[in-house]
């Protein structure tokens, strides 16, 4: 038996994984288990445990723990950094020699101490994997593609590298290319999002929605900003954008919060105008800014897929990274490139770093062949029913538990009734996405549930959308494009016609963040659509994560504390369903009405 550990750590998203005989038995970020803090960079001890305890194996059994960073990585490139930048690069690069120190000479300790066991017994081999190439293995060794593929990865950086061009084909990665610091369209989109106030770590995604507000104002200084060579992958103009100045990557602060470098400068703030202040509002500047460094970005992936395709001529593309979250950007690919047939896992972000490094330790270190297909997204953890009974006898608030038979139709009642569901059932959905099994659902056809939602659930910014979860079979009708995004990676384009008949999953530009479902992965909540649309005439429900600005719930009891302090109507969590008091009535209702024949209701 093979047992291969992936870790990732000293970086955000902190998380763990294993591999038994090359399959994946579960995953699961840190920040869900321990201190509840988004993107948490702690050693993942929790998750490691977990991981372990699942598939009942002994740490002494683990046979590799592999990694996604390599300090060896690009080492020229990070020397020419540090004599042509000595004012920062030093620092930097001490805190680099720092971390790899740690890793190195600490991992033993602290893989014993997370499963409380002596670090003598421990017999595993360290497997460094570059950063990118984690990226490339985590989407191309889950995706179903065994011919010719293209690789691609980018975010901020990782080893040095903001960039990674791969060849795919069997068992095999052969890297192409790179583009190395301090060149980034990560550290490119951030650096905006920072002047933006959008300041904190991963706030990326809140500009996207806002993108959909503005107008491309600033377009002649975007394109001042990324140059988009002919012969090349892209440029950032220097001077505009800070870097690598030395602080730690797994820092926080007080409040638990990622502590992040400012990455622009004096001079990008010359350009565009000075930093908005975290609590003031939004004005027109920023929703220009938002659209211009959208639009960018787009054409900046665009130029980089289309010179991939030109190195690897094939539909099937695999790709990750922080920046293949950008789900407008991967809707475009679709429509203004070669490739027809993309990958992208659940986890695209650097938590999906643990995955690629021990697949690719997989098919290279221990020699395996079989390929993992990642068909579904729910390999975390999950608790048991009668955790989930105990947390609803605790509640204080009406519940009842249902025959299995009973969940589906009365719940699509409620939905249909107006109400808000917290969905708890099943595994928990590795990477940053509710999928349908730590979800909040809703009726989309409601014009005021959006803002119901924003408001007394997840206490947001007015301006982000909802996404919408809908029948593979169904997606052609209500979008432009039939698009397969099992995970939600795709922002599409809602049908002109359904686009007033979906207002609280259509956003302002009129598109929606699709996930769309089959039933082999999830038969519970296909058929809760299916029950919903008998009922609404709408394949599609209100999706977004079950929590409030915090991470994803994970237990029973974290579910039911998000539903007591929030203005959630309903829990329904495995076969328990609680309603506040006032709901009562309408649960009572459809509980009475389960066995009914689902029929249209206004």
């Amino acid at each position: 038996m093979s047992v291969i550990l992936g870790l990732n750590f000293g970086h955000p998203d902190s998380s763990a994984c294993l591999l038994v005989d090359g399959r994946l038995t579960m995953a699961v970020a840190e920040e869900r288990l321990g201190r509840r803090i988004k993107h948490d960079p702690a050693f993942p001890s929790l998750a490691i445990r977990a991981v372990l305890d699942d598939a009942g194996v002994r740490p002494s059994d683990v046979d590799i723990v592999a990694v996604p960073r390599d300090g060896r990585a690009n080492m020229a490139a990070k020397v020419r950094y540090v004599l042509t930048h000595p004012a920062t690069g030093f620092a930097a690069a001490r805190e680099h020699f720092r971390r790899e120190r740690t890793a190195a000479t600490t991992l033993h300790a602290r893989l014993a101490a997370a499963c409380d066991v002596d670090s003598t017994t421990l017999r595993f081999r360290l497997v460094p994997v570059e950063h990118h190439l984690a990226h490339v293995a985590s989407a191309y060794y889950c995706s179903p593609f065994d011919g010719q593929t293209a690789g691609f990865s980018y975010d901020g950086s990782g080893d040095f590298a903001s960039l990674m061009a791969a060849r795919c084909e069997g068992t095999r990665i052969t890297i192409l290319d790179r583009v190395l610091l301090p060149d980034s369209l990560g550290f490119f989109y951030t650096a905006i999002c920072q002047l933006m106030g959008f300041d904190r770590f991963g706030e990326e995604y809140k500009v996207m929605g806002l993108a959909a507000y503005g107008e491309d104002a600033y377009a002649a200084e975007m394109e001042q900003l990324v140059a988009l060579p002919s012969d090349g992958w892209f440029r950032l103009a220097r001077g505009f954008f800070g870097m690598h100045q030395g602080g730690a990557a797994d820092a926080c602060d007080a409040a638990g919060r990622i502590v992040m470098e400012r990455l622009f400068t004096d001079r990008l703030a010359a350009l565009l105008g000075p930093k908005r202040a975290r609590d003031t509002e939004t004005t027109d500047r920023e929703r220009n800014l938002a659209r211009s460094c959208q639009v960018r970005f787009e054409a900046a992936f665009m130029h980089c897929a289309r010179r991939l395709h030109r190195l690897v001529p094939s539909s099937q593309i695999a790709y990750a990274g922080g920046c293949a979250l950008n789900g407008v950007a991967n809707a475009r690919l679709l429509r203004d490139t070669p490739f027809t047939e993309p990958y992208l896992q659940s986890a695209s972000s650097d938590e999906g770093c643990s995955l690629g490094a021990a697949l690719w330790a997989w098919h290279n270190v221990a020699g395996g062949r079989e390929r993992f297909l990642m068909s579904h997204a729910y390999w975390g953890p999950m608790h048991s029913e009668a955790a989930m009974a105990e947390a609803a006898r605790s509640a204080g608030t009406p519940w009842r538990t249902l025959d299995p038979g009973q969940v589906v139709p009365v719940v699509a009642r409620l939905l249909r009734a107006g109400l808000v569901v917290g969905w708890y059932q099943g595994r928990s959905e590795w990477g940053p996405r509710a999928l349908g099994n730590r979800s909040i659902l809703a009726d989309p056809t409601r014009p005021e549930m959006k803002d119901i939602i924003n408001a007394k659930i997840k206490r947001r910014e007015m301006f982000r959308p909802f996404a919408p979860t809908v029948l593979r079979s169904a997606v052609s009708t209500y979008f432009e494009q039939d698009v397969f995004s099992p995970f939600m990676m795709h922002v599409v384009k809602i049908r002109p016609e359904w686009r007033e008949r979906l207002p609280a999953v259509t956003h302002v530009d009129g598109t929606g963040r699709l996930q769309s479902i089959e039933r082999e992965t999830n038969p519970l909540y296909h058929d809760l659509i299916e029950a919903f649309a008998k009922l609404s005439g709408v394949a599609i429900l209100l999706n977004t994560s079950f929590n409030e600005n915090e991470p994803i719930v994970d237990t029973p009891q974290q579910a039911l504390a998000c539903f007591l302090r929030t203005g959630l109507d309903v829990l329904c969590i495995g076969r328990e369903i609680l309603v506040k008091p006032e709901c009562a009535p309408a649960l009572e209702e459809a509980i009475s009405r389960a066995g009914e024949p689902l029929q249209p209701t206004g």
